[in-house]
């Protein structure tokens, strides 16, 4: 473990002299250093990561909740669900058709819409960390959309887990989706009403035991979470989301920042592990036509968020590039393929697609003035103001004179 810590700080120091974003570097370390490519092996069985792999993604999800106000929240949510929902059907609509047009099956296809439709939660915080674009005004629907797709992957891992297992019990299923929902509404009731409970119980001055209070809270809620059948990912969310809103919030955003970046850092090189180079010549093309398809989808959807929310073609261009990433729920998509003994394509598929875009994603976010060069001002024009009569004669005037 600590040479996979120094690895990857080695690799972004040199990556950072070039400008390169840390997160493909991370990803390229575990690459490196994993037991798929010939050289030194860091780590043998990518599973012995795991369990600081899902720490990284719940602190990264953590954090992100820390920053997204309840205010912002309420004052926003019919156009957050609006624009949640445009992206999932751009993203989710194409892959779907992707999936089908690829004639793998239409398991696969049902897999292949999850996989290309919905962004990487962790990917998409640590972008925003990195760029300093947390304050924003176009953060507010990234992080919108972000809520939107993770409780629509909550109910979409619930229907899709009896169609792979070969259930046919549609009971089943929707005790399973309704069980998901059920638990994300508590959560949602306890951000909203229980505010100042919480707040209380966190009123602490010593920052050790607000450090392990916070800490556990967050990886409980996030563990009972994956129980009920929800991404553990929205638990610590919404547990930031709680925090974030109390008297100790601003303390707790200062003191999870290490914890973040380190164990942020191992999960993106238990990513990197986990992909076998020697896999992907043989989807190389699929991949390829996918990325280009969700860069199209995304520019779209990056555009009709940003004329529904009246941003001009930078604020465009920031939503497009920094949702472009997928990440750990496509990887949650190709463990449940796997399981259920789908196409063996489809594996090799997705480490590529994901590789791809975690290494284009941060780089695209990061030159985001390029695309806003390209994109169309949808902002209605602001009405001219009647010119005043002495603005006319002056005119007239001037005519005259020339």
């Amino acid at each position: 473990m600590g040479g996979a810590f120094l690895a990857a700080a080695v690799l972004a120091r040199l990556g950072g002299r070039i400008g390169l974003p840390t997160i493909p570097l991370f990803i390229l370390a575990g690459i490196l250093l994993g037991p798929h490519t010939p050289g030194i092996v860091l780590v043998a069985d990518p599973h012995d990561l795991e369990m600081l792999s899902a720490l990284g993604l719940v602190l990264l999800l953590f954090y992100l909740g820390l920053e997204f106000h309840l205010d912002d929240l309420k004052a926003g949510g019919r156009k957050m669900a609006l624009a949640g929902g445009m992206y999932l059907a751009l993203n989710v609509g194409a892959g779907l058709g992707f999936g089908f047009a690829l004639g793998w099956g239409t398991s696969e296809a049902l897999v292949l819409a999850g996989v290309l439709g919905i962004s990487s939660s962790a990917i998409v915080t640590k972008v925003l960390v990195d760029t300093g674009r947390l304050g924003n005004p176009e953060t507010r629907p990234i992080l919108g959309i972000i809520v939107v797709e993770d409780i629509f992957l909550a109910l979409y891992l619930a229907a899709l887990q009896p169609i792979l297992s070969g259930a046919d019990s549609l009971a089943a299923a929707a005790t399973d989706a309704g069980k998901a929902f059920a638990f994300l509404l508590a959560l949602a009731l306890a951000a909203r009403y229980g505010t100042r409970v919480i707040g209380r119980l966190f009123a602490v001055k010593d920052d050790e035991l607000l450090v392990i209070s916070f800490l556990g809270a967050a990886v409980l809620v996030a563990g009972v979470s994956e129980w009920f059948g929800v991404a553990d990912a929205i638990g610590a969310f919404m547990v930031g989301l709680m925090l974030g809103s109390t008297a100790s919030g601003e303390r707790i955003r200062t003191l999870v920042h290490p914890l973040r970046d380190a164990f942020g850092a191992i999960f993106f090189f238990a990513f990197g592990l986990s992909i076998d180079p020697g896999d992907l010549p043989v989807v190389l093309w699929p991949v390829l036509a996918a990325v280009a398809l969700t860069m199209v989808m995304n520019v779209l959807a990056g555009v009709g968020g940003a004329r529904l929310y009246g941003f001009g073609p930078g604020p465009a261009a920031n939503i497009s590039t920094t949702l472009l990433a997928r990440g750990e729920f496509a990887l949650i998509m190709a463990t449940m393929a796997a399981g259920a003994g789908l196409d063996e394509r489809l594996s090799p598929f997705i480490a590529g697609y994901v590789l791809l875009l975690a290494v284009l994603g941060p780089l695209a976010a990061g030159r985001s003035s390029w695309l806003a060069r390209l994109l169309p001002d949808a902002r209605p024009a602001a009405p001219r103001e009647p010119a005043e009569p002495a603005e006319l004669s002056a005119v007239g005037a001037g005519e005259e004179r020339a």
